[in-house]
């Protein structure tokens, strides 16, 4: 480390004021803070000091993540070695072809190669979107002359678990481009977007290109196709099509997330371990989290009592919202973003249930579209700052009482 560091020190009058590369200062700065830490320190008095900054931060989210990313890369190959074990044939792709290189068989009992197999899945698609969407954040702080910070660190890391195995890789670099550009980059950068960046590279993906994030049809969120004749619809995909669908599931394999679905969402209990450690470092919101589960079991319950003949939807219980689709994956990681959500404390419990009551009304009114997290996120992240305005105003106006008083 000692030589690599030397190595950045020579390097550095290059880039700074007066050097001959001195426009890419930022991308100089960006490698050098990602590898090392900070050496400006803050000396002098009336500042507050902090031992949990922005690189802290996104690190912790990154390392919430582990379990989600693990699980990513097992199900997806441990999906496609049930549909082998069917009687099915892998694509000739590329990811066959290597796989069989390696000299692996695909069987559902081997973890080991359902994993390699699904990391040859995963890992293409977090460096397609990492190496997208840098080079928008690197093009953007140029141009501003400021420096690059950590914030794209999380969107990269959120994007490819949002998006299914087989999604083309040109097509995740579009979506990656698209959400860092107009869901945070128009807008001033880190800190200052109203909406979720990875949220907004998905959505447009799935408006965009719906059959390659679908499968076979367009309102089916995340089908996995790696094998011919066969499709894995989702969970909630087939409660939408057909009476009675959840009956022959089963809630475990769905809670420990061995069904088909997006590679990092399809498991509660990953995204629970990241949950537990996000609160635990109170980087992610428990307000958010709680009120995302309160807001989703009051709805469920009503449109249960409320029950319909020709919409199996409404039957859903509570226990299953939470284990199907992207609920925990957006509960967690997605809802609790500290730029897009709510701010104050009361506000987080208006801004999480609002997201929980929304979701199951997406899911239960329109059948076509399953899946509602994403939409319901994206919905309230633009009435986060009503909510704070709101929340602040009242406080205000109760503190004047009390000074009247």
């Amino acid at each position: 480390m000692r030589a690599l560091r030397n190595a950045f020190d020579r390097l550095a009058p290059l880039f700074e004021e007066g050097g001959r590369l001195e426009k890419l200062h930022p991308l100089y700065e960006g490698i050098d803070s990602f590898a090392f830490k900070v050496g400006d320190v803050t000396r002098s008095a009336s500042h507050v000091r902090d031992g949990l900054d922005l690189k802290r931060m996104m690190m912790v989210v990154v390392v919430a993540l582990v379990p989600c990313v693990l699980m990513a890369m097992y199900n997806t190959g441990y999906q496609a070695a049930l549909a082998v074990a069917a009687g099915a044939d892998l694509l000739p792709t590329w990811h066959a072809t290597v796989f069989r290189w390696l000299g692996l068989t695909l069987e559902p009992a081997s973890w080991f190669a359902c994993s390699v197999f699904g990391a040859l899945h995963y890992v293409p698609v977090l460096v397609v979107v990492f190496a997208a969407g840098g080079t928008v954040e690197v093009v953007f702080s140029v141009l501003r002359k400021h420096e690059i910070n950590e914030g794209f660190l999380v969107t990269g890391m959120l994007l490819p678990l949002t998006l299914p195995p087989t999604i083309p890789l040109w097509q995740a670099a579009i979506g990656t481009m698209f959400g860092v550009l107009f869901g945070k980059e128009v807008f001033g950068g880190t800190g200052m977007n109203f909406l979720n960046p990875a949220l907004v590279g998905r959505a447009f993906l799935f408006f965009a290109y719906p059959a390659q994030l679908s499968g076979t049809a367009p309102w089916i969120a995340a089908d996995f196709v790696g094998v011919d004749g066969f499709t894995g619809a989702t969970l909630l995909a087939q409660a939408a099509a057909e009476s009675g669908a959840l009956a022959g599931a089963s809630w475990s394999d769905a809670f420990l997330g061995f069904v088909p679905g997006s590679m990092g969402e399809t498991s509660t209990l990953a995204c629970l371990l990241g949950a537990v450690l996000l609160i635990l470092t109170r980087v992610g919101s428990w307000r958010t989290m709680l009120g995302v589960a309160l807001g989703t079991l009051a709805v469920s319950l009503l449109l249960n009592q409320a029950g319909s003949d020709t919409n199996p939807m409404f039957a859903v219980p509570f226990h299953w919202h939470v284990a199907l689709g992207g609920w925990a994956f957006g509960a967690v990681f997605m809802a609790t973003d500290p730029v897009s959500s709510a701010f104050t404390d009361r506000g987080k419990w208006f801004y999480g249930f609002g997201i929980g009551a929304l979701v199951v009304l997406i899911r239960v009114v329109n059948p076509a579209y399953p899946e509602g997290m994403m939409l319901a996120i994206l919905f309230m992240n633009m009435f986060a700052p009503l909510i704070d305005y709101v929340v602040i105003r009242a406080n205000v106006q109760r503190r004047l009482a009390r000074d009247a008083a």
